[in-house]
């Protein structure tokens, strides 16, 4: 019992710190566009987060993407010294990136520790292939969904205001934004708290206190959807500025077409299960408003950067993982 509430709590505070690692992913274009002081941006976002709980369970009707995480794994290999060795090196991996301004993927971290650790105890027969080949896959597919859908937004605003004041239609943005950038954090909510939820649905099956995670009481993802909010509160200053400056400068229209593709592809991916990066996912869109205007305006250095950096997420949180799991294993966990 004791392991299990410390693998609890460590799941909260995964959650925690990915809400303040993933804070700039709501907030670096309304903050750069100066539509809101940094102290209010995380207000904002923040709320959002909270309410995507209520949306998941009374709009949608499940927590599909929970149920995806609690799947990477087999479930007669799951272990609790697994699940800690996983969530460890989530942490460990999250909080090095955080300090170094890295906006890498927390649920690509968290993934990988889980199967890292998995693979250690009980070889590659213990993780669901097709399961992380399908979430892998959208380190990729999130980015380009992302920009594509920016890119065609930003097309089609560009052209609905082609005859509207720009004084006027800067203003009306700055507006708009308020709207994006809290549609964006209730993706955010919806898709990254429920990660959290689907591994410690696991750890309750493993501990034979649920059979599925259908069985989980309301108090996981209350837990799991105030964590993430709390600690957007707490921001994620570093990454504001790679998000909000080093990849493209922003405008507020630019903004609102950036944060408006994010929020479509994170609602996308809740109907299709999948967990994504929101960081992966705003980048993308990012990306895809910076190239409308002009392919060079994009700094693509530092975009090859961050791709590695999203690339080698999942193999160095897995082996940093399975060392862990040793480390537990020879002094008895």
């Amino acid at each position: 019992m004791t392991l299990l509430i410390i693998v609890i709590t460590l799941a909260i505070i995964f959650d925690f710190i990915n809400g303040f690692h993933d804070a700039a992913n709501s907030i670096a274009t309304i903050v750069t566009t100066r539509v809101l002081t940094p102290f209010l941006a995380v207000l904002w976002a923040a709320s959002f987060n909270f309410v995507a709980f209520f949306f998941a369970k009374y709009v949608i009707g499940e927590f599909g993407i929970a149920s995806t995480v609690s799947k990477v794994i087999w479930t007669q290999f799951i272990t609790l010294p697994i699940i800690l060795s996983g969530l460890v090196a989530a942490i460990t991996w999250n909080l090095l990136t955080w300090w170094l301004g890295i906006p890498s993927s927390s649920s690509h971290t968290l993934i990988g520790g889980f199967a890292g650790a998995a693979i250690c105890a009980a070889g590659f027969k213990s993780i669901h292939t097709v399961v992380i080949i399908k979430i892998a896959s959208f380190i990729v597919m999130a980015p380009l969904i992302g920009m594509l859908m920016s890119s065609v937004i930003t097309i089609g605003v560009l052209w609905g205001f082609r005859k509207v004041n720009a004084r006027r239609a800067d203003s009306v943005f700055r507006k708009m934004q308020l709207v994006s950038s809290g549609l964006f954090s209730l993706g955010h909510g919806l898709n990254d708290s429920q990660k959290v939820m689907g591994i410690i649905a696991t750890a309750l099956i493993a501990t034979g206190h649920i059979d599925s995670i259908e069985q989980m009481g309301d108090w996981v993802p209350m837990s799991c959807f105030s964590a993430i909010a709390l600690g957007t509160m707490m921001g994620g200053w570093r990454i504001v500025k790679t998000m909000g400056t080093k990849i493209t400068k922003v405008t507020a229209l630019e903004g609102v077409c950036a944060e408006t593709a994010g929020a479509l592809t994170l609602f996308l991916t809740e109907i299709l299960k999948i967990p994504v990066s929101t960081t992966h996912t705003i980048t993308g869109a990012i990306m895809g408003v910076g190239s409308v205007k002009r392919l060079s305006i994009v700094r693509w250095g530092v975009t090859i950067n961050l791709l590695w950096a999203w690339m080698l997420t999942i193999p160095v949180s897995a082996v940093l993982a399975a060392l862990i799991y040793l480390l537990i294993s020879a002094v008895g966990i």
